[in-house]
């Protein structure tokens, strides 16, 4: 790698941005491609872009500039694109913000997270598929296939968030182990199948039922067939929902090969490990269901830890259901150019795990004060909703435009970092992008 004056400082950076030497900012981020910054800082980084921050006095310690933080490489998995690539095995990649500023998210930009390899196409025949429904507290255990799912029960179609509950992971500090998600971990569209609440009345729920666990085809890193890579759950409350489907198509085609094809489970609001890709079985359960990613992933302590605290196994944990409010910014993506005494419109999505957002607000002085932006009703229950503002700056210079969601609870999104946790799920803290007025 050539040395920052041969390259310049964002090329260098763009090279290598979780090693780079960031030592105008007085460390190096070997942590987090976010890092830290020291607030004096700020001068040194308005020197570097030669601008201007007119809003300085308000950054809040220990961010790196919206600027910095953001990275735009693109891969190729077959019949997706606009990704960003994190890791080949298992692959997990994640969509590009301004994907999201369709309705809903294009088949080919939806997000990729598996947890062990996916399986052969060849293996993925739909005339052949079968759903095996039992359990301890399955009255008729029954098998379907796939056709048999379609004739016998009435179809329905529901926009539906999924979103992995490590999205948001890249910006953990002190940084924690997976995939370092920035806000791309996240998708909603509209999702036709059989509701699960009617397959499994069909073949009877015992009063003792407490979960319903799923299975998929998908194989362990290793190659053992014979074992599952992820074998996760949902209270039966959960999977009793109007909205929770058995899947078979989403946006109106096939569901793409990387996200379950031919059949999976979808839970929207719940984090996204719990809406089984492939998927072949559904137990219903008297017990808290025990498959692999159960009993340690997708937990965090209940009682709030220091950060990076290494957790014992005498901590009370508890699994994670509801996702919190977020929301991104799809426009303008960031390092955006405009003149000054132009408005700017701010557009993006915003979502509540099973509740719905009541508020967005942005923000042009780090989070100092907030503007109201107008956000608009979910097409159904658990779809996201889509919202914009507009804007205008006062002087020429250097500015982050900060997103934040309010909930029906009347949760907001907070501005920096939420509770620390030893695995770095359920950050929801604001997105923000950087704009430069000129």
């Amino acid at each position: 790698m050539k040395n920052k004056k041969e390259l310049g400082f964002f090329e260098a950076y763009k090279q290598d941005p979780i090693k780079a030497d960031l030592d105008i900012f007085g460390r190096k981020t070997d942590e987090s491609r976010r890092g830290f910054l020291k607030k004096s800082s700020l001068l040194a980084f308005a020197a570097l872009i030669g601008a201007n921050i007119p809003f300085a006095a308000n950054y809040p310690s220990g961010l790196i500039p919206a600027a910095l933080a953001a990275v735009d490489e693109n891969f190729k998995i077959e019949g997706k694109n606009g990704l960003l690539y994190h890791n080949d095995k298992p692959i997990t990649a994640e969509t590009l913000p301004q994907f999201f500023d369709s309705e809903f998210v294009k088949p080919e930009h939806f997000f990729v997270r598996n947890n062990g390899l996916a399986p052969e196409i060849k293996d993925l025949d739909p005339k052949n598929w079968k759903l095996v429904i039992d359990g301890e507290s399955c009255l008729k255990p029954t098998t379907f296939t796939l056709e048999e799912l379609k004739k016998k029960f009435k179809h329905y179609t529901y926009a539906l968030t999924v979103e992995c509950g490590g999205n948001g992971r890249g910006e953990i500090i002190p940084a924690t182990s997976g995939t370092q998600w920035g806000v791309g971990a996240i998708a909603c569209g509209r999702w036709t199948g059989v509701r699960v609440k009617d397959v499994l009345e069909s073949c009877g729920i015992k009063n003792d039922a407490v979960y319903v666990g799923y299975e998929g085809i998908d194989i362990p890193l290793d190659g053992d067939a014979s074992k599952k890579p992820i074998s996760r759950g949902i209270p039966i409350k959960k999977a009793l929902e109007e909205e929770t489907l058995i899947a078979w198509a989403y946006e109106g085609a096939d569901i793409p090969f990387m996200n379950g094809y031919p059949l999976r489970l979808v839970a929207g609001g719940f984090p996204g490990s719990v809406s089984g890709k492939w998927l072949t079985k559904l137990s219903v359960r008297n017990i808290v269901h025990d498959g692999p990613k159960m009993s340690e992933s997708y937990k965090v302590p209940v009682n709030p830890v220091a950060p990076g605290t290494k957790v014992s196994k005498d901590t009370e944990m508890k699994i994670i259901e509801s996702m919190p409010v977020k929301s991104v910014i799809s426009h303008p993506i960031t390092n955006f150019k405009m003149e000054l005494d132009k408005t700017l419109e701010v557009r993006g999505k915003a979502w509540a795990g099973d509740l719905e957002v009541k508020e967005m607000e942005i923000s042009i002085d780090f989070g100092e004060t907030w503007q109201k932006a107008t956000v608009e009703k979910p097409l159904n229950r658990l779809a996201w909703q889509s919202w914009k503002a507009s804007v205008k700056f006062p002087q020429k210079g250097y500015y982050e435009v900060w997103a934040r969601a309010t909930d029906t609870n009347g949760k907001k999104q907070p501005m920096v970092l939420p509770a620390w946790n030893p695995k770095g799920y359920l950050n929801n803290s604001c997105h923000r992008v950087a704009v430069y007025v000129g």
